[in-house]
């Protein structure tokens, strides 16, 4: 099902096999070391957890659920087996705008997102990416909103889980770190119009969102060149990285940014799937990796008119 929603942003305010074993990957239950990510490893049970994350999200009027993605039934959908992992993206563009309005690139890590996972120790954990991350890897310093975003995941995270916050070993990124980006020989609008397009006419995938960064703004009475994102995935593909390493569930479904840059030239960024592959310190999975990076090149190209 396709949800477009006029929301978009960071965070908040502070106030084929069935025989598929379940999670290829036994998960530590004191570290998770993924570059760039803090968590928490809840007390409470992953449905619990889970459900008082979405009732806080709810609870706060500046915040808006933009999609849910409930990565085990998807993998159920297409007969594998995965431990149950779901990931909500949600924001607020009074937070969100700011970083844009610096780097629109930012775009392509909003709206904010947690993954919760229980892997195969029954261990439940609430994933993100930090601060540090988003501000190292699009180039943010200085922007004055990041500090409300940081309390706000951290503040909402706890509430889920009971627990404290930990972090990875490392909490930053290179500038553009994993980023592709291709420009496009069209109009805004005829490049996004044609990605959507390609998107929606190939049977093997699903939207799950689409968002005008530049309205959302204007909704708040902030200004942002065209910026929008499309989020869609094919379960084929994704479900079999997250039973090799369930934390990869983070950076999915895929996402594609269209944006218009200060020189009026039209672009459109993506994540490197090998980029993912090191993030997450994935071993394996090189077939469906070469065809999600053929993909995502696939729809880029055919988006920027070439």
């Amino acid at each position: 099902m396709t949800k477009t929603i006029s929301f978009f942003s960071l965070l908040l305010i502070l106030n084929s096999c069935n025989n598929d074993d379940p999670g290829d990957v036994l998960l530590s239950s004191e570290e998770i070391n993924i570059n760039g990510t803090k968590y928490s490893e809840s007390k409470n049970n992953f449905a619990n957890t889970y459900s008082v994350f979405i009732d806080s999200l709810n609870a706060n009027e500046a915040i808006t659920i933009v999609a849910e993605v409930d990565h085990a039934a998807n993998a159920r959908s297409v007969g594998r087996v995965l431990n149950p992992t779901k990931i909500v993206f949600f924001g607020n563009p009074v937070l969100g705008t700011p970083l844009m309005q610096k780097n629109q690139l930012a775009g392509l890590d909003l709206p904010q997102k947690v993954l919760f996972f229980q892997n195969s120790a029954n261990t439940v954990y609430a994933l993100f990416n930090s601060v540090p991350y988003l501000e190292s890897r699009h180039d943010l310093q200085g922007v004055t909103t990041l500090s409300q975003i940081s309390t706000a995941l951290e503040n909402l995270t706890k509430a889920a889980t009971s627990s404290e916050i930990k972090r990875a070993t490392d909490l930053t990124a290179e500038s553009k770190e994993g980023i592709i980006t291709v420009e496009s020989v069209q109009g805004f609008e005829s490049t996004y119009n044609a990605l959507e397009n390609a998107i929606a006419s190939n049977e093997n995938l699903s939207i799950v969102a689409q968002l005008d960064h530049q309205a959302n703004a204007a909704n708040v009475g902030l200004e942002l060149r065209p910026t929008k994102i499309i989020i869609f995935g094919n379960p084929n593909l994704g479900s079999p990285l997250m039973q090799n390493k369930q934390t990869i569930g983070l950076d999915l479904p895929q996402k594609i940014l269209v944006w218009e840059d200060e020189n009026a030239v039209v672009k459109i960024s993506y994540n490197d799937p090998f980029y993912l592959q090191q993030r997450y310190n994935l071993e394996g999975n090189q077939e469906e990796l070469e065809q999600i990076s053929t993909a995502l090149d696939n729809l880029a190209t055919t988006a920027a008119g070439n």
